[in-house]
């Protein structure tokens, strides 16, 4: 699946009516009366309905079908396609994860982790310390994002999905003796809920949010629900405590604030597991009500997206995966000027300009021209071109602050130019190179690396696990990590992965 533009559909007109349940308001009062319905797959389930705030006026039933359905998914339901590509992303980011638990942010961040928590048994991935379960799952999701080298599932609208979910997943696993297919259907379970729910607001990230923070903990609620063997009653809570603690927005781009959200997305998502296992309750219509999930967070809906499909296919299986360590938006550009750099036969000293030709969208995430910190760079479209093209890569390195202040970084982002066509899609781009003596070069990129159309090989993840994993951890142990993951669902439980991990 290429990287479009979040789809715009308009709600239908006109919505059948449907009677408020009970004969008081439901929700209300000791005697408030419940309505038990049956999910498609047959679960039956009683949820409150705010009708005081007109949902009944809505298309109901949504999160309680998702929830039943979700309740129920086991590694058995999985296609093979959709069991590896579990495999895939479990792998991707623990390697991502490993190698973001060195940066110095991860060292402000635990440091402050445990003054408030300081005796816990959840793992902190890399750093040989635990802290307890909440703060673990915030450690590990912002480790996991704070390089920006973690996937991406464009058909929510852009989530980096599996944060938020393996960094809730992993403290609770580990705390409830959890085996490798119960923990592969939850993780898959979180991916249906987080796209699924981003299908339904096409507009959210048009208004500012950072999907990661917002869908991914609605993503680690049910992730964590289906860890927990919830039912579809106490599963459709979980989505509605996750979801009342969305957050994250775009304004952070750039500082350590954007890595912190899916840790605060994990460490959120698994609180509302764990509350609804214990009792806890809430709305039953949070993503479809009229001041629900849906509507507050998009001026756009599409709840019948939500259900499209549903047990036909696996969002997992339109995962994207990074090859380059930056802003998913900047991968297309990176593919042209890495081919220019190391094909047009022009030194970065002999260049004039370096011209740059993006959808405009790409183009307004990436506007930092000059920046001065490796998180800054990795939305800098001027700094991506320039280093790539000089270094013929894009990994963990070119978004560094030495990169970013390099003297021969700045002056060739100084040559470049960018301009915009609607025309492309998101994972397009083109690149024209022109050497001071008139020689030019141009190449497109049809299809950037990583993405559906172009993806990555099961060896291309391996290899990138292996380079992520090996500085944290040692060569020995990044492999065995790797037949691990690999053989995830033969695992009685993940003692010996968390122990190698930490």
């Amino acid at each position: 699946m290429p990287i479009r533009p979040e789809r715009r559909r308009q709600k239908p007109a006109h919505r059948r009516r449907r009677p408020p349940f009970g004969g008081r308001r439901a929700g209300v009062g000791p005697r408030a009366r419940r309505r038990r319905d049956r999910t498609g797959d047959g679960v039956t389930i009683g949820v409150r309905s705010l009708t005081e705030y007109g949902a009944a006026d809505l298309n109901l039933g949504i999160t309680e079908k998702l929830a039943g359905y979700l309740a129920t998914l086991d590694y058995d339901d999985l296609s093979d396609d959709a069991a590896h590509e579990c495999r895939r992303g479990i792998l991707d980011w623990l390697g991502c994860a490993l190698a973001g638990s060195a940066h110095e942010t991860i060292d402000t961040l635990t440091g402050v982790l445990a003054k408030i928590s300081p005796a816990g048994n959840s793992t902190v991935i890399g750093r040989k310390m635990k802290l307890g379960l909440l703060e673990a799952a915030i450690a590990n999701g912002q480790m996991g994002h704070v390089l920006d080298y973690d996937d991406t599932h464009l058909g929510g609208g852009g989530v980096h999905t599996s944060g938020p979910l393996m960094a809730s997943l992993l403290p609770l696993a580990e705390a409830r003796g959890i085996d490798g297919k119960t923990f592969i259907a939850a993780y898959a379970a979180g991916f249906e809920a987080a796209t699924r729910t981003g299908m339904g607001m096409p507009a959210h990230h048009d208004g500012g949010w950072h999907l990661t923070g917002t869908i991914g903990t609605v993503g680690a609620g049910a992730a964590c629900a289906r860890l927990l063997g919830l039912d579809g009653e106490q599963m459709v809570h979980a989505f509605g405590i996750a979801a009342t603690q969305s957050g994250g927005m775009q304004q952070n781009r750039g500082t350590m604030c954007k890595s912190l959200h899916p840790g605060k997305a994990a460490s959120n998502g698994l609180l509302a597991g764990m509350l609804a296992e214990g009792g806890f309750d809430s709305s039953g219509e949070i993503l479809e009500g009229k001041k629900g999930f849906c509507r507050i967070f998009s001026t756009v809906t599409d709840e019948d997206a939500i259900l499209s499909g549903l047990g036909d296919s696996f969002a997992i299986t339109d995962n994207g995966y990074k090859p380059y360590a930056c802003g998913v938006v900047l991968h297309p550009v990176l593919d042209t000027t890495i081919h220019l750099g190391k094909e047009s036969g022009i030194a970065p000293d002999d260049v004039a300009t370096l011209e740059i030709t993006a959808h405009p969208k790409a183009v307004s995430i990436t506007g930092v021209q000059n920046p001065q910190s490796g998180l800054k760079s990795k939305f800098s479209i001027t700094h991506a071109s320039a280093v790539s093209y000089i270094d013929g890569t894009a990994g963990r390195g070119q978004f560094s602050t030495d990169r970013a202040l390099a003297p021969e970084v700045v002056a060739l982002r100084e040559k470049v130019t960018v301009q915009t066509d609607e025309n492309l899609r998101l994972d397009q781009a083109i690149g024209t190179v022109t050497a001071k003596d008139g020689k030019t070069a141009t190449h497109t990129t049809e299809h950037a690396t990583g993405m559906i159309d172009n993806p990555m090989s099961d060896d291309q993840i391996v290899a990138k696990f292996l380079d992520n994993a090996a500085p944290a951890v040692g060569e020995e142990t990044a492999a065995e990590i790797k037949e691990m993951v690999w053989e995830l669902e033969k695992a009685d439980n993940l003692v010996k992965l968390m122990k190698s991990l930490g």
